[in-house]
């Protein structure tokens, strides 16, 4: 009677499985269409406001020398910028919760986004330096208190709430150390600096978007091949090693991913909130509960910072709000309402 009963089981995990893959592939196909017509709509608006027809022959070669110049050299780059570094900021933020079971696990909250704030202050308020080693200073600054989350990611048996506290620290850290550094800077130079800690996509060339674009791609591949062993890590530590897979090389494989992911997106745009923090809870309500949803994530991480730049561009006549100004007044009641909910208070 048993053997009758097991396969007649399996029938139903498989279908079950189909469901959630068919819901998966859909889901992922919707927020692909939302994140092109997003670019599109980028693509049109602006100070000279393309039509569709016209912005389409320009995005295929044709149309005018200047048609051709608005939409590939001045429109595009901030617009393909600004859907990888969501992307990024989304995979990132969904490895980190993955990882410690913790829907507050994000780079921000983390300490990796404020530590890319303290080197490009300190770059720019101390050092005096500008352009891409602003860049490269930041970055230096998210992989400085990387390395503390890695050294804490060897005690992530306990649940991950070493890491946890590790980043939070470093996060009033970082900002206490920005908030002296602004306090000695000049009027002009603390502008400047308080622009970019706000997270701006501004003035984009192609530069950092190849940059962020090859990162992604890196990324992804990477996060493809831990997706599998990062779930099996949810079962508990000897049961992954019966089932040949290490705990300690999966959680150091993906703090590294995530980490490289957040700090490379953060020393080109500055700390943006909210997108890593609600991509992977949105893309998971989406797709189902107990998936991992990581390229859904992403899509989903893309679309919300595209469209918040758009809004940041056009929702306010003759002003322009930094991206991170908008994701932040809508971050500030999303982690509020996390906090109270039942989820938040398990966390």
């Amino acid at each position: 009677m048993s053997a009758p009963a097991q396969t007649g089981r399996a029938p139903g995990f498989l279908a079950v499985h189909r469901t959630t893959a068919r819901r998966a592939t859909t889901v992922a196909a919707a927020l692909a269409a939302l994140a092109f017509a997003a670019l599109c709509l980028a693509l049109v608006l602006g100070d000279f406001v393309m039509p569709p027809g016209d912005m389409l022959q320009a995005l295929f070669g044709g149309g005018t020398q200047i048609e051709r110049y608005i939409v590939w050299q001045v429109r595009m780059p901030r617009a393909a910028l600004a859907l990888l570094a969501g992307a990024a900021l989304g995979l990132a933020g969904a490895l980190f919760q993955t990882l410690l079971r913790n829907p507050l696990a994000s780079p921000d909250l983390l300490g990796i986004s404020g530590g890319a704030s303290v080197g490009a202050v300190y770059a720019t308020l101390v050092a005096g330096w500008t352009g891409a080693a602003i860049a490269a200073s930041a970055f230096a600054g998210a992989a400085a208190v990387a390395v503390v989350l890695l050294l804490a990611a060897r005690a992530l048996a306990d649940g991950g709430y070493r890491l946890v506290l590790a980043g939070v620290g470093f996060a009033f850290l970082s900002a206490s150390i920005v908030g002296y550094l602004l306090k000695r800077a000049q009027e002009d130079q603390a502008g400047t600096v308080l622009k970019w800690i706000t997270g701006s996509l501004g003035a984009t060339t192609w530069e950092p978007v190849v940059v962020i674009g090859a990162v992604l791609a890196l990324g992804a591949a990477a996060a493809a091949l831990l997706a599998r062993p990062l779930q099996l890590t949810e079962l508990g530590d000897p049961l992954v090693r019966g089932l040949g897979a290490h705990p300690v090389v999966v959680r150091t494989a993906t703090v590294v991913v995530a980490v490289l992911l957040a700090a490379s997106t953060a020393a080109f745009i500055g700390p943006v909130s909210f997108v890593a923090l609600g991509a992977a809870p949105i893309a998971r309500s989406l797709v189902g509960r107990g998936a991992l949803a990581l390229p859904t994530a992403a899509l989903t991480g893309g679309s919300v910072l595209l469209i918040a730049d758009l809004v940041g561009q056009y929702a306010f006549p003759g002003h322009s709000v930094p991206v991170g100004v908008v994701t932040g007044a809508v971050g500030a009641p999303y982690l509020l309402w996390l906090l109270a909910s039942s989820k938040g208070r398990r966390a």
